[in-house]
């Protein structure tokens, strides 16, 4: 009988490692800390955004090879053909593939950066989300750190303005904004990635994409404003070195307010 009983425990003991191993396989690569994401879940919106959205992200993962407890996320925005893209990948991996693509539902002001405060401008140049708004009175927002070095030094006027988001409600002064079913997913996206442990996520947002053809077009068309081609010539530079190598950008900013890009 003791020798039954031991076996017993031993086998029970066993059954214990084996589930233990099982729930550390099926999160391998997950991140081990929720506190982030456990934050926004006190939020109403984020709650009924997660029951409304959680499924279709982790499907969308799933295809990508991707799991919402381990992601690295990056945006970029194209203002002439309005659309946001979010590049996703697994916090140990270099590159970043492109998981989907959005309309931009609402535009204002014009091609060019935003230089002063009330110009209706939406930036150009290279961001990060320095907010999240989980009460926001556009349904859900993520802040764009706008202006930051470069913006600082080119802008003439006194003040630059600020609070630009990322945002739902389909209206915009100088923003970038969605339809609320699309910001529910965008929002999610970045929950997850700051909650695996990504401080920094990039928001890229180019005039155009910035191809050879497009820029003989749009150069043309502005042949009259030297210094918005200079500054667009700038940009083109970080949109080339993205799109061949799918990495975030490792970037400096010079004395006069152009973007300078490390290898």
């Amino acid at each position: 009988m003791i020798q039954i009983a031991h076996s017993v425990r031993i086998a029970r003991v066993a059954l214990v490692l084996l589930a233990a191993i099982m729930s550390a396989s099926a999160y391998a690569g997950c991140g081990t800390g929720m506190d982030f994401l456990k934050q926004q879940k006190k939020y109403t919106q984020v709650r009924e955004a997660l029951l409304r959205r959680a499924d279709a992200l982790d499907r969308r993962l799933a295809e990508h090879g991707l799991k919402s407890c381990a992601l690295n996320v990056l945006f970029v925005a194209y203002k002439a053909e309005a659309v946001l893209d979010i590049y996703a990948k697994a916090p140990d991996e270099a590159n970043y593939r492109k998981l989907a693509s959005w309309p931009i539902c609402a535009s204002s002001g014009k091609l060019g950066p935003k230089r002063r405060q009330r110009d209706g401008q939406v930036p150009e140049g290279f961001y990060r989300i320095d907010r999240f708004n989980p009460a926001s009175q556009f349904h859900l927002s993520l802040g764009i750190d706008y202006p930051n070095a470069a913006d600082r030094l080119k802008t003439r006027a006194a003040n630059p303005g600020g609070d630009i988001f990322i945002h739902g409600s389909c209206v915009t002064v100088g923003c970038l904004p969605m339809t609320d079913a699309v910001i529910e997913e965008i929002y999610l996206y970045a929950v997850h990635a700051r909650d695996s442990g990504q401080k920094t996520i990039p928001v890229y947002i180019f005039p155009f994409r910035m191809t050879r053809e497009n820029m003989e077009k749009y150069e043309a068309i502005y042949r009259g404003q030297p210094e918005l081609i200079g500054f667009w010539r700038n940009l083109k530079k970080g949109y080339e070195i993205f799109i061949e190598h799918g990495r975030a950008l490792k970037i400096n900013v010079m004395k006069n307010g152009d973007y300078g890009f490390a290898p």
